[in-house]
């Protein structure tokens, strides 16, 4: 009688040995790529019109980190903190007297919101891309950046004599309010209206299109009939850039995007089946038209949570997931984490850029981006001249 165990073939043994190689490989990109963020955030905090040593950089952080925790285990956990009191080691305060306000005061938040939004951006788009099964999608594809824009034009325009008078919220917090509240409303709209002939990827972008469209008309409007004050704090705003950065900002923005991402990182086996097409993934048991519904709105209050304290930066959501598919495939379990990190890089490169390449005066990083990301493409189409971005 022949075994109940059938050997393992040679060529079985070899496609687990490429399949092991090829996720060695992915996870090893995605550790670099971990280590180039925090290793160019510790550069970026000792850049700008005062220079600071990488040293005195990372003493400031530690000696401020260990002196926060210090005061909150004696706030709140006595015991532990008698036990923390008790341990002899310490770390050194800079030998830099400015360094720990410049770093930790200004910069840190700063290089935080950048990697938050870096992030966002990236895996917002990465899954809208695989949802909608087209490379060109990013958050601002499905007129979220025109929706944003057209609620903080909204809101500057108002000005703070009725928001602030009526409500309690403060002039800044508006903005960000009004900005975030009609990125949402761009995504209820594009859906609303994709749904009177099912939710297809050429409707929702489509209406995506369209949506955007309306909302650009609305900020020419409110930039034709503002006064110039407004108008220059309007277009400020619509370049993008990081001077809402705030401990605030900060501590708002980690958890909610560490849940989204863990949400949409959820979705990657379903988004691996999606890009084999619809009937495939629905033979496969798979919910199409509630699994995109579910991915854009998390992608899209990613998204929205930083663009409201950043405005508006391009092509961060377009670059890193083709710069990471080109590197490691369309296995979303891998590719989602290595184009946040990716995003995460190029957005907080760029600001550097910014905030020191005319030091002290300070330029939008969108500006920054629309170069990069208007170069980058120019270089893929050429690259992929007559077979596609791929």
């Amino acid at each position: 009688m022949p075994d109940s165990a059938s050997p393992v073939s040679a060529s079985d043994v070899s496609v687990h040995t490429l399949y092991k190689d090829g996720s060695a490989r992915r996870i090893a990109l995605i550790t670099g790529l971990s280590l180039l963020v925090i290793a160019t955030a510790v550069l970026s905090a000792g850049i700008g019109t005062v220079s600071i040593t990488p040293q005195d950089t990372i003493l400031a952080i530690g000696h401020s980190s260990a002196v926060t925790l210090q005061d909150f285990l004696h706030a709140y956990l006595p015991p532990i903190a008698a036990w923390y009191d008790a341990i002899p080691f310490t770390i050194p305060t800079p030998t830099n007297p400015q360094a720990e306000l410049i770093v930790v005061g200004f910069r840190l938040p700063r290089i935080f919101l950048a990697i938050l939004t870096g992030i966002s951006l990236a895996v917002a788009g990465t899954v809208m891309q695989g949802l909608l099964r087209n490379p060109l999608v990013s958050p601002f594809t499905l007129g979220l950046s025109s929706a944003a824009s057209f609620g903080a034009a909204l809101a500057i325009v108002l000005g703070p004599g009725i928001l602030v008078s009526y409500f309690l919220l403060s002039y800044d917090m508006w903005i960000v309010v009004f900005s975030f509240l009609f990125g949402w409303l761009s995504m209820i709209l594009v859906y609303w209206i994709s749904r009177s002939r099912g939710t297809t990827q050429s409707t929702l972008i489509l209406a995506g299109v369209v949506i955007g469209y309306l909302f650009t008309a609305g900020v020419m409007a409110l930039k034709y009939t503002t006064n110039n004050e407004k108008l220059r704090e309007l277009m400020v705003w619509l370049m993008g850039g990081m001077w809402g950065a705030s401990w605030n900002a900060v501590l708002l923005l980690i958890p909610l995007v560490i849940i989204c991402f863990f949400l949409l990182e959820r979705k990657a086996w379903d988004l691996n089946a999606l890009s084999a097409g619809d009937d495939v993934a629905k033979n496969l048991g798979i919910n199409v038209e509630r699994l995109r519904l579910s991915g854009l709105m998390v992608s899209t209050f990613a998204a929205s949570c930083c663009l409201a304290f950043t405005g508006i930066i391009g092509f961060v959501g377009l670059m890193g997931p083709h710069i990471c598919r080109m590197i490691i495939g369309s296995d979303h379990r891998y590719l989602i984490p290595c184009a946040g990190l990716m995003g995460a890089a190029i957005l907080l490169l760029s600001d550097t850029v910014a905030r020191t390449i005319m030091s002290p005066v300070e330029i939008p990083v969108g500006i920054i981006m629309y170069a990069i990301g208007g170069i980058f493409f120019l270089f893929m189409i050429m690259r992929g001249k007559g077979r596609g971005l791929y």
